[in-house]
């Protein structure tokens, strides 16, 4: 079998298209299928044949939609029926159309080789894997087995009926007041402590003017020695 790798050189690009073998040129004249048909075959491109129905997405003679009535394979080049052009002497000939021009819109499936390629080609579902949840490691001899906790439940709030919320109601309003009444007698304790502070600062002053004439007499006193 000859080698297919890439040649990035085009003398050998075209020296390898010339010397291609037949089943290397069967694959070269290769043309994508249309989206419905690609859908519901599951291929997205396949070999021209004869009888095939194709349409010309490129070049002058865009849209024109036909049967491939021949293929050749040492030119790589399809014909089409209807698509041909009059010669000066009158005669008609068919017009030579490159495969990557064209798209196929119907298969012929005359030849159950294609038929075994599309079948391969279709699309085969997958089961879905199953997730595995990962063992437990077996514990060491020795090892403490840590005991799991049971959770703590939280008490469930009971729905008490209207009526003995209302009969309720006025139990609290009255636990409300006498605990208002225990709290008074204790603030009025802290405030006489409280005024006690400015008494303190009368009695400061008061001693602070019965000194003052004392000193003020002294003060005479001594300038009075001072001049004699």
């Amino acid at each position: 079998m000859q080698d297919t790798k890439r040649i990035k050189n085009p003398g050998k690009q075209r020296k390898m298209l010339f010397n291609a073998p037949a089943h290397i040129r069967h694959k070269l004249m290769s043309a994508p299928l249309s989206h419905e048909l690609s859908a519901s075959r599951g291929a997205k491109t396949l070999p021209v044949r004869r009888g095939d129905t194709i349409l010309i997405k490129r070049g002058d003679h865009k849209g024109f939609e036909g049967k491939v009535s021949r293929v050749d394979l040492k030119a790589f080049r399809i014909y089409v029926e209807g698509l041909t052009r009059e010669k000066v002497d009158g005669t008609n000939i068919f017009l030579p159309i490159h495969p990557s021009k064209v798209e196929i819109r119907n298969l012929n499936l005359d030849d159950k080789w294609r038929k075994n390629i599309l079948a391969r080609k279709q699309v085969v579902e997958k089961p879905a894997k199953k997730v595995e949840k990962p063992q437990a490691k077996p514990a060491k001899k020795g090892a403490k087995v840590e005991e799991e906790k049971p959770e703590e439940v939280t008490p469930v709030e009971e729905k008490v009926a209207p009526e003995v919320a209302e009969e309720a109601a006025p139990k609290k309003v009255a636990a409300k007041k006498t605990a208002a009444k225990q709290e008074a007698p204790a603030k009025e304790e802290k405030a006489p402590a409280a005024k006690k502070a400015p008494a303190k600062k009368a009695a400061a002053k008061t001693t602070e003017e019965k000194e003052a004439p004392k000193t003020k007499a002294k003060k005479a006193s001594d300038k009075t020695k001072g001049e004699q």
